[in-house]
């Protein structure tokens, strides 16, 4: 899943949810299924015969989302997903996409410069040098709490340590 949703603008969303199948020759009545029943879970399918344009920014990163889901990929990259959403949209965004990967059972690897993205998302943070992209460190991410999402994260005070754990790692302020 890239930074733009990428959705075709001339396609219905169901029809930009199902090109992934198309492509990979796997567009039959059961897979069609199992896309109307993720729009359903994920509040779209009222949207289905609607175009891109008709859409909030949220929506068709869900959409783009759904279509990623559809081919049932083992690990999901999400490269720089929300980056195009304003901040308010991103970190609502951001909570539905970790609440749907935690639903569907999908590993991601998420690549991002947004530091606070990383820690309310991940389980574990890999901190990369500069040129030629090493790893530089890996952090552990352990929030014990109940219904863990991005937006409770974000309320704990272990928020802080991680965050300025990282700042400090990133050599940002040097």
């Amino acid at each position: 899943m890239l930074q733009r949703d990428c959705l075709l603008e001339w396609r219905s969303i169901l029809s930009n949810t199902m090109f992934g199948l198309e492509i990979k020759g796997r567009k039959d009545k059961q897979s069609k299924a199992y896309v109307e029943e993720l729009l359903k879970k994920y509040d779209l399918y009222d949207f289905k015969d609607k175009y891109p344009s008709e859409l909030s920014g949220g929506m068709r990163q869900r959409v783009a989302l759904i279509r990623t889901l559809a081919v049932k990929p083992k690990i999901l990259l999400l490269d720089e997903a929300f980056s195009a959403l304003d901040y308010q949209t991103r970190i609502m965004v951001t909570n539905d996409i970790y609440n749907i990967l935690r639903s569907e059972g999908i590993t991601a690897l998420v690549v991002t410069h947004d530091i606070s993205e990383a820690i309310s998302m991940s389980d574990r943070v890999v901190v990369l040098n500069a040129r030629p992209g090493t790893i530089k460190d890996i952090h552990k991410i352990d929030f014990d709490i109940e219904n863990r999402n991005p937006i409770n994260c974000r309320e704990e005070a272990k928020f802080s340590y991680y965050f300025n754990t990282l700042w400090k790692e990133l050599e940002v302020d040097e």
